[in-house]
């Protein structure tokens, strides 16, 4: 969680599209075989709403940094 408040803007729209990304990518990658890592899924889903969370509070409140 510190490690989202640490990044920028900018920053925490490339993680949010890196981690969606990853998430079609495991999506996809089990349709056909048996999931490993049955967590996984959901740690991402999270990750991606805690992002998406800080940059809502950011734009909210007005502390948006000018990438």
């Amino acid at each position: 969680m510190k490690e989202i408040r640490e990044k920028s803007e900018g920053e925490l729209v490339k993680y949010i599209a890196e981690k969606r990304e990853e998430l079609r990518k495991l999506r996809f990658g089990i349709a056909g075989s048996a999931m490993r890592n049955v967590h996984a899924g959901k740690n991402l889903r999270r990750e991606v709403a805690r992002a998406l969370t800080e940059l809502t509070h950011r734009n909210a409140s007005g502390v948006a940094e000018i990438a």
